[in-house]
């Protein structure tokens, strides 16, 4: 059987990928992949030798991230010791501009619809895999996934998200 570290070492990328659609922030996804590559080694024996290793390790990040997100929001905002504005450029390139409005069309979305998008849009897993890794069953992969894709073309379309309709 190979070393761990040669085992984790090709998933790193795609690991810090998935990290940073999650949190948005590149010091933050480092410390979630480093916290997932942790718990991982720690708990190397817990690993089925036939599973999936990209996908427990995408399942470990997802928890950890989970559990970091409901902590924060029970803390309440973080609030910075120096409030000086920090300097900022606008993006004068369109596509910098689509780029920044279809992260702010995939904020609006709810967790789990954001996650199951990110884990088959960018991560490339197959329905069943991500099933697998959000522990729900294939048919629930589905439709949260049209549901996602649909409010985020919703979103982009319209610039919101259409939160009511009128019923007559």
């Amino acid at each position: 059987m190979a070393e761990p570290g040669a085992l984790l070492e090709p998933l790193i990328p795609s690991l810090r990928r998935y990290a940073y659609a999650l949190v948005r922030n590149h010091d933050a996804a480092d410390d979630l992949v480093q916290d997932t590559l942790e718990r991982a080694l720690s708990r190397w024996y817990l690993r089925r030798d036939g599973g999936d290793l990209r996908a427990w390790l995408f399942t470990i990040l997802r928890n950890l991230h989970i559990n970091a997100y409901r902590g924060a929001r029970r803390r309440g905002e973080h609030v910075p010791l120096d409030l000086a504005p920090l300097p900022g450029v606008a993006a004068a390139q369109e596509s910098g501009l689509e780029t920044q409005d279809v992260l702010s069309a995939l904020d609006q979305l709810p967790e789990e619809q954001k996650s199951l998008l990110l884990l088959v849009g960018v991560e490339d897993f197959s329905y069943e895999a991500a099933a697998r890794i959000l522990d729900v069953p294939l048919g629930t992969v589905m439709s949260r996934l049209s549901r996602a894709r649909q409010k985020l073309r919703s979103v982009l379309e319209m610039g919101r998200a259409t939160l009511l309709r009128r019923v007559k």
